[in-house]
């Protein structure tokens, strides 16, 4: 162990569901080199009530020394189907969260959904929806 290795503190982070989309939005809120209020607010909802102040801290630790593609190497055989596609759909939520999802969000999207083996045809029913969903703009009509 190297002298600076103790700053690092709480060894390697066990990688659970919850933290797997903890840190899957950390990514994607930085991969467009911009953090906005409304990828924060989605972050802070998906943390629940029960999230401290540390356990963010550690998550975004894990991801500024991890390379999201060792992330996802890592992460992606811990979760069953059903997380992979919660994890994937709340990243693709949070990149539509400003209104556009930009070039860095959807190369980010498109690792995501390589890795996590989830086809466009299986994605794009919750796909469509999301776009409903962030389509604001039929609210002004």
């Amino acid at each position: 162990m190297g002298l600076f290795d103790m700053f690092k503190g709480g060894g390697a982070l066990e990688i659970t569901p919850r933290r797997a989309l903890t840190i899957s939005l950390i990514y994607c809120m930085g991969s467009d080199g911009e953090v906005d209020p409304e990828e924060v607010g989605h972050l802070l909802s998906v943390l629940g009530r029960n999230a401290t102040r540390d356990e963010l801290d550690r998550c975004m630790k894990h991801a500024r020394a991890t390379p999201p593609d060792q992330f996802l190497a890592e992460a992606a055989p811990k979760l069953n189907d059903a997380q992979r596609l919660c994890v994937l759909l709340n990243v693709i939520d949070s990149a539509m969260a400003d209104g556009d999802a930009e070039q860095g969000e959807r190369d980010l999207i498109a690792r995501y959904q390589q890795a996590f083996g989830i086809s466009d045809a299986t994605l794009e029913p919750y796909f469509r929806t999301l776009i409903a969903k962030n389509d604001r703009s039929v609210l002004d009509a």
